[in-house]
């Protein structure tokens, strides 16, 4: 049976969900731990690192046969902070999530699998995040299945990186159009991080929903 730590940083990511059914999924085969911190994280076959934002150490990666990252692009190109964000900001529909080792230089190890996540560009945050969370999910069936004979390959080609995201990156201003912020008002976390503007002195959210979900 394989023993496996999940380190999510983040108790409140959408992902928690999904995690929780996962490691239900997989109660027959793997020995599962969920952490919140690195400091708690011990030692065995499979460490997973979701919604991670802390820096793991190589004394801790040692410890696992296996420490793995999913990322959403197609590395090396879209390094850095909330590739899959930025990417329907560009208006992509098919997004890309890499199954990726950890490494000394983030988002540098190399690549296990890649899958594609397909939107029609009418799903809203919720949806999005749901359709991120099963495919990161699926990634890690993929690697309790697989990782002991396939054989990853080394990122190629010339990097970008996507900077962090700021409260400022979520800014519209009164006079756009929907159609001018529609895809930011589909990405934008409306508890976490929302899509605001400012009117006569004051700051306001906005968030969109579907009329079938009213």
């Amino acid at each position: 049976m394989d023993r496996v730590t999940i380190l999510c940083s983040d108790p409140v990511h959408p992902v928690n969900a999904w995690l929780d059914r996962w490691m239900a999924e997989v109660a027959d085969r793997a020995e599962v731990t969920l952490v919140r911190d690195v400091a708690e994280v011990a030692e065995g076959d499979f460490l997973f690192l979701i919604a991670c934002h802390q820096i793991v150490k190589q004394d801790v990666r040692d410890r696992f046969a296996y420490t793995l990252v999913v990322h959403g692009s197609r590395l090396p190109k879209g390094r850095g902070w909330s590739p899959l964000v930025w990417q329907v900001l560009e208006g992509e529909n098919e997004l890309p999530l890499a199954l990726i080792d950890a490494g000394e230089g983030v988002d540098t190890g190399d690549i296990w699998r890649i899958d594609t996540i397909a939107l029609d560009g009418t799903e809203l945050n919720d949806e999005i995040q749901g359709r991120i969370a099963e495919a990161t999910t699926g990634l890690m069936h993929w690697a309790l299945a697989n990782c002991r004979t396939a054989r990853a390959r080394a990122q190629e080609g010339e990097p970008s990186y996507y900077p962090r995201r700021r409260p400022a990156d979520s800014e519209v201003k009164p006079e756009q159009s929907i159609s001018e912020i529609f895809d930011l008002l589909r990405i934008a976390d409306p508890q976490r991080y929302p899509a605001w503007f400012e009117m006569r002195g004051q700051r306001y959210t906005l968030a969109i929903a579907k009329a079938e979900d009213l």
